[in-house]
């Protein structure tokens, strides 16, 4: 069964569907569904550092260095790594860097170039 969404305005959960329209009986308010499932999908911001939001296929660089477990060496500050990917997880960021292959990265540690 599909759970209508609280009410933006008052977060009242008696609303009901009316056309494509819902409607919140407490508050009065009504709202587009279209509208409010594209505002869901703009809460998964993901932004680097500087407060740049990044996208797929982006290219950042890393701002410190970054001890990578297994490995003798760090990644070093400066690092360009190319042509990102954004998941919803704690490492927010997959990539492949040069020297290192597979990675998932913090996006607080990278700035977009």
């Amino acid at each position: 069964m599909f759970k209508l969404p609280n009410c933006p305005k008052c977060n009242s959960e008696f609303t009901y569907e009316d056309g494509s329209l819902f409607v919140c009986p407490e508050c009065n308010h009504e709202w587009n569904a279209e509208i409010q499932s594209e505002s869901n999908e703009d809460t998964n911001v993901v932004k680097d550092s500087n407060g740049n939001i990044l996208n797929d296929g982006d290219t950042v660089t890393v701002i410190k260095d970054l001890k990578v477990k297994g490995s003798p060496s760090p990644i070093k500050m400066g690092t360009k790594v190319k042509n990102i990917r954004l998941v919803d997880a704690d490492h927010n960021i997959d990539c492949k860097i040069d020297g290192f292959g597979a990675m998932q990265l913090k996006s607080e540690f990278v700035k977009k170039i």
